[in-house]
């Protein structure tokens, strides 16, 4: 199998790059590769933050329709949930990460920016969901993850039309944090979670836990959950380090323990 997805680490910050030119279609292999990448960069303790990148030109344009036009219900039925569990392994990185979106970010490709907590895009990139033009809807995470962004009516225009949505209107209504040159990009995004990169491991994986997790619970169950990870937390040496370095009026070490 070629590689069509790398992971580089420096600095602590891992860069999951997607590299099938020209247009980075997610077929099969694809899919399987960011799902091993995202495994792969979850267990590395070495890696505090994640970039997910597809290049100077474009993110990812979408699924490979050629692949996909042949299948029949039977095959699709089989195929839609590892279609749909490869981009939620992304989602599922324990860590900051964030999308540095050029050029296009459609369908399947925007749905792996959706799985990010956060979408840095150029001024020229245009992000959607174009599947009801194929006569399909999203089916890896886009009807999901796009309504609890930037709220259900947004997104269901977004889906029913098709559209595609330029930068500046995705950065209005909150599908994207930042909008910068394309030269711009990938530098912004990684100054983005750099910042997050030496902070203390375990309580940024109990955050983004606890705010992905409650968002699928009742407020009551999502505040039980909060309190369990709160109370894990005090078994950390991080904790320990943070709270003395207060008393002691100094900036913590954290060491990600």
């Amino acid at each position: 199998m070629s590689e069509l997805v790398t992971v580089s680490v420096e600095e602590g910050i891992a860069t999951i790059r997607l590299d099938r030119p020209p247009m980075n279609a997610l077929n099969t292999a694809i899919q399987e590769q960011v799902r091993s990448a995202a495994h792969a960069v979850s267990a590395d303790d070495e890696v505090r933050a994640v970039i997910v990148y597809g290049g100077e030109k474009v993110f990812a344009a979408g699924a490979d329709i050629k692949e996909m036009a042949t299948m029949s219900y039977v095959d699709m039925t089989a195929q839609a949930p590892a279609i749909s569990s490869a981009i939620d392994a992304l989602a599922r990185i324990p860590k900051p990460v964030v999308a540095a979106v050029t050029g296009y970010a459609l369908g399947g490709g925007c749905e792996l920016a959706l799985a990010c907590d956060w979408r840095v895009a150029a001024d020229d990139a245009k992000l959607g969901q174009p599947e009801i033009n194929l006569g399909i809807i999203p089916g890896a995470g886009g009807t999901q993850r796009l309504a609890r962004l930037i709220g259900p009516a947004r997104a269901k225009d977004l889906i029913f039309s098709g559209r595609l949505v330029p930068a500046d209107e995705a950065l209005r209504i909150g599908l994207v944090d930042a909008v910068v040159p394309s030269a711009d990009v990938y530098s912004t995004a990684r100054a983005l979670v750099s910042k997050y990169a030496g902070g203390p491991a375990a309580a940024i994986r109990a955050a983004k836990s606890a705010i992905d997790g409650g968002l699928s619970m009742d407020l009551a169950s999502g505040l039980a959950w909060e309190s369990q990870l709160f109370a894990a937390l005090f078994a950390t040496d991080d904790r320990a380090e943070g709270m003395t370095a207060f008393v002691e009026k100094r900036p913590p070490k954290f060491t990600g323990r």
